[in-house]
């Protein structure tokens, strides 16, 4: 008898074991630029997609996901959630040079920290890096050109902001056309702008009496673009691709739009992906750490619908 009250016994205390596994709390903090835009627009609506389907699947996660309208608001934003205790730190940084110290701060609290976009000027801080590849994704462009345009043609740049996001899309687009017969017009800047994009879009259209093509490194300059094309009453413009993955663009491409045949893809839903490996993480034990890389994806009419969010703002 005293052999079976010690074996229930002994069943009781692993049974309880199991249960307080299994309700083990782990608490994930998610700092994001506010939807300032429509790509950040994106981000919010991806980050908080993921976090309803990771507490489905991760009962004791806890995710306090945080906005902020600007650097010095994020890096108030990571020193509250510190002082909350969380177990992981997914961000993406407003600004990487200003963000690096804030984060660094967290890391020394013993923090797992994923790192989405914006690399840290310190690397060495982040345990895993989520990205997109810019460079692939102006070269991806830039070989969709040069295949559609065999015999040359006329091209015009809008370019983002000068800064070395911009510089790794331009240069992959140079590499893209390298060796064919196709003239770049002009390269200006459009800030990532529709506003400003539909500005030097009136401009180049003003300057150039032809145009065959343009490159523009980013969805919403191209929202502009087409707009400036579409006023000037214009036929001489074949095809505008863009990127990112902007709704309305992969609507376009999936319907067979012929002024936008296919865009390539830098997605926002990548906040999602690096929830995802932080999650398995935490809870599953799985390795991790490093770099992931997401592909510069070329979206065409056959493959639209697996990138078309029709609720998401962007």
């Amino acid at each position: 008898m005293k052999r079976i009250v010690a074996s229930l016994a002994a069943l009781a205390a692993l049974s309880v074991a199991h249960v307080a596994l299994a309700q083990e709390k782990k608490v994930m903090a998610v700092s994001i630029p506010a939807a300032d835009h429509g790509w950040t627009g994106g981000v919010v609506y991806h980050a908080e997609r993921e976090a309803k389907m990771l507490k489905e699947r991760y009962p004791g996660l806890e995710i306090i996901l945080k906005t902020s309208p600007d650097g010095a608001a994020q890096a108030n934003a990571l020193e509250d959630l510190t002082a909350q205790g969380i177990d992981a730190l997914v961000t993406l940084p407003h600004n990487s040079d200003e963000l690096t110290d804030p984060i660094r701060q967290v890391k020394d609290g013993g923090v797992f920290v994923t790192v989405v976009d914006r690399a840290l000027s310190d690397p060495a801080i982040q345990d895993l890096y989520v990205a997109g590849n810019n460079l692939e994704l102006g070269k991806v462009a830039g070989e969709y050109i040069k295949d559609r345009m065999k015999d040359g043609g006329d091209v015009a740049v809008i370019r983002g902001l000068p800064i070395v996001i911009d510089e790794e899309r331009q240069k992959g687009f140079d590499e893209g056309i390298a060796g064919s017969k196709i003239k770049v017009l002009d390269r200006q800047f459009g800030n990532w702008s529709r506003d400003d994009a539909f500005k030097v879009m009136q401009d180049y259209l003003a300057k150039y009496p032809k145009i065959d093509a343009v490159w523009a490194q980013d969805d919403d300059m191209v929202v502009g673009i087409l707009e400036a094309i579409e006023q000037s009453g214009r036929k001489d413009i074949q095809f505008v691709v863009g990127g990112a993955g902007m709704k309305d663009m992969i609507k376009r491409v999936a319907d067979g739009d012929k002024m936008v045949p296919v865009d390539v893809l830098y997605p926002p839903a990548m906040i999602a992906t690096a929830m995802d490996l932080t999650a398995a993480g935490l809870f599953d034990q799985n390795p991790v750490r490093g770099k992931y890389i997401l592909d510069a994806t070329l979206v065409t009419k056959d493959n639209a619908q697996e990138f078309y969010y029709p609720d998401s703002p962007f």
